[in-house]
C-alpha cells in the first residue's frame, strides 16, 4: 500500500510544471510557434530563431530541455548542442529533423548528446509525452547518483589495491555523522583524520550551526582516545568560578553552594577528550587556568591545593576568528598557539551548495525514520530553492527545515512546495551567476582576441570534465587525452580550483 501512495506521489511530482523551462530553436516562424503552442500550456517556453539567440538564451537563463531543428541559421542543431554542453551540461537535447536528414550523422548525434530524435511531421500529444518522459529521466538518474555515489571518500581511494583501501574505508566511515559531497568538505575531514590519529589539541573555527562538535566528536572516534570518554563543555556565559569548578572540579565548602565534591571534566575524561565550546568567550582569568593545564597537565580542584595529573586531548571550538581576536588583544597568544595544533576551519553552508541535496535527503531521511515515517524524496523544485537560500544558521537551520516539512508531510509523500516555510517558498531562483555568464559571453559572442577565447574554451572543458569525474585526476586525464602532470599544469595555469568552486555554487549542478 505504501508502495502504490509513494508512486502516486512520484507521478505528481513529475506532472508538467511552469517551472521546468524549455527552449524551442527554429528559424521557421510557424514552426516555432506551433511547438511553443503545444508546450506552453504545461512549461515555462523560450523561443530563438538562430543560434546565436539560443547561445544567449544559455548562458542568461537554466533551461531544462532544449528542443531544436537540425536545420536553424547560422548553425546547425547538433553544433548547438554541442556548444550547450559547456553551458548547460544538465539539459535534455532533443532533435527534430526529417527521416532524409539522419542518413550518416549518428555519430555527430551521440557527441552531441542527443536525448531524443523526433521526426517530422510530429504530433502534440507524443511531443508532449516525450518531454514528460525526459524530464522523469533525469529525475530518476539524479536520485540513482544521489544513492549510488559514495558521499564521503575521492574515487581516488577505491582506486587503491583491495586490501589498503579496504581498511581505509573501515577508518574513514567512522565519520558516519558528516554528510557531504564538497572538495572544500572532504579537505578538511583529510586534514581532521590525519590530526585525530596525533595528541595535538585541535582548534575548530567556523560559524554557528556549520558542525563544529559533530567534527570533533568524528576527530575522537577515528583518535586512539576513542575508548575513552568524549565530554563537552559549553564556555559561553559562564563566571569563572562555575566554569572552574566544571572543567576543575571542587571540593564541598570550597564556594556557596558547593555542597559537595565535584570531579570534574578533566579528571573524569582522564585518557578521553574534553571539548569545549565557545573558547573565545573565556575571560582572561581562565585563559591563565586552562593555559596552565595544558603546559603542565595538572589539575587542581576549587579548595584544594592537592594537584592531580590529567591525560586530556583539548579540542576547542569558536565561532569567531580567534586570530583577529588575538591581534586585538582579546584572546592570548600562547594559548592560542597552544590550541591550535591542528586548525580546522569548518565552511559554512553558502559556500559549499553541492553539500545542500544529500544533507537535506540524509536529514529528511533520518528525522522521517525516527518517527516512523516514509518519505521517498525531495522534490526538484524544493532542492532548487534549498539551493538558493542563504542559510544564515548553516546545517543546523536547514535540518530545522528539513525536520518541520517532514513533519507536514503525509507517510509516503514527497516534500513538495507545499511543505516549505512561507520564507523558503518565495524565493526567486536566480539566473546564472555574473562570473559565469561573463565567461560564456566571452565563449559564445567571440569577444576578446583569438587567444583569449581558445583558453576560454579550454578552461571550460578541463572545468567540466573534472566536475564530471568528481576531480579524479586519472579518470580527467585519459577523458582529454592529457597526462597527468599535463592536467595538473592546466589546472595550476586556470587557477581552477577557486573557479569550480564558484561556478559549482551557481548552477550547483555537480553535487
Amino acid at each position: 500500500m505504501i508502495g502504490c501512495k509513494a508512486s502516486l506521489h512520484f507521478a505528481k511530482l513529475l506532472e508538467p510544471m511552469k517551472e521546468w523551462t524549455i527552449l524551442i530553436v527554429d528559424s521557421e516562424r510557424a514552426a516555432c510557434q506551433a511547438l511553443a503552442k503545444c508546450l506552453s500550456q504545461d512549461y515555462h517556453v523560450l523561443t530563438a530563431a538562430t543560434g546565436k539567440q539560443a547561445l544567449s538564451h544559455l548562458a542568461a537563463s537554466e533551461v531544462d530541455v532544449i528542443l531544436s531543428n537540425l536545420h536553424i541559421k547560422d548553425m546547425t542543431g547538433l553544433d548547438l548542442f554541442m556548444q550547450s554542453r559547456v553551458a548547460q551540461p544538465e539539459a535534455i537535447r532533443i532533435l527534430i529533423a526529417e527521416h532524409k536528414d539522419l542518413e550518416g550523422i549518428h555519430r555527430d548525434i551521440t557527441e552531441a548528446a542527443v536525448y531524443q530524435v523526433v521526426r517530422k511531421p510530429w504530433h502534440p500529444t507524443a511531443l508532449l509525452l516525450l518531454v514528460r518522459r525526459a524530464l522523469e529521466s533525469r529525475e530518476l538518474a539524479r536520485r540513482h547518483r544521489y544513492l549510488s555515489r559514495t558521499l564521503k571518500f575521492s574515487d581516488s581511494i577505491w582506486e587503491k589495491n583491495h586490501e589498503a583501501s579496504h581498511q581505509i574505508i573501515k577508518q574513514n566511515l567512522e565519520f558516519d555523522k558528516l554528510v557531504f559531497v564538497s572538495e572544500s568538505m572532504l579537505q578538511v575531514c583529510n586534514l581532521a583524520q590525519r590530526g585525530a590519529v596525533t595528541d595535538l589539541p585541535v582548534l575548530i573555527q567556523g560559524e554557528t550551526g556549520t558542525g563544529k562538535e559533530l567534527l570533533a566528536r568524528a576527530v575522537h572516534a577515528f583518535s586512539t582516545r576513542r575508548i575513552y570518554p568524549f565530554l563537552t563543555q559549553n564556555c559561553g556565559a559562564l563566571p569563572d568560578e562555575l566554569l572552574q569548578s566544571e572543567l576543575f572540579g571542587h571540593k564541598r565548602g570550597a564556594f556557596t553552594g558547593a555542597i559537595s565534591d565535584r570531579l570534574g571534566l578533566f579528571p573524569a575524561a582522564d585518557g578521553g577528550t574534553v571539548f569545549l565550546d565557545e573558547i573565545s568567550d573565556v575571560s582572561p582569568t581562565f585563559q591563565v587556568s586552562l593555559l596552565r593545564f595544558l603546559q603542565e597537565g595538572e589539575v587542581k580542584p576549587l579548595g584544594t591545593e592537592k594537584t592531580r595529573k590529567c591525560n586530556v586531548r583539548i579540542i576547542a571550538a569558536s565561532n569567531r576568528s580567534l586570530k583577529e581576536m588575538v591581534e586585538a588583544g582579546n584572546f592570548r597568544r600562547d594559548l592560542y598557539y597552544r590550541l591550535r595544533g591542528f586548525e580546522l576551519q569548518l565552511p559554512p553552508l553558502r559556500e559549499r551548495v553541492e553539500d545542500i541535496p544529500v544533507l537535506a535527503e540524509h536529514l529528511a531521511r533520518r528525522y522521517a525514520e525516527s518517527i516512523g515515517r516514509k518519505i521517498p524524496g525531495i522534490s526538484l523544485e524544493v532542492m532548487r530553492r534549498l539551493k538558493a537560500y542563504h542559510w544564515f544558521g548553516n546545517v543546523r537551520e536547514l535540518e530545522n527545515e528539513m525536520r518541520r516539512m517532514v513533519a507536514l508531510a503525509e507517510n509516503g509523500e514527497f516534500l513538495e512546495l507545499k511543505h516549505l516555510s512561507a520564507e523558503l517558498a518565495a524565493i526567486e531562483l536566480p539566473a546564472a551567476g555574473d562570473e559565469f555568464r561573463r565567461q560564456q559571453n566571452i565563449l559564445l559572442s567571440g569577444n576578446g582576441t583569438l587567444k583569449e577565447v581558445i583558453e576560454k574554451m579550454e578552461s571550460q572543458v578541463v572545468s567540466q570534465s573534472l566536475l564530471r569525474n568528481k576531480w579524479n585526476y586519472s579518470k580527467t586525464a585519459k577523458e582529454l587525452g592529457l597526462s597527468r602532470v599535463g592536467l595538473a599544469n592546466k589546472i595550476k595555469r586556470y587557477n581552477l580550483e577557486q573557479t569550480l568552486t564558484k561556478m559549482k555554487a551557481v548552477g550547483g549542478k555537480h553535487g
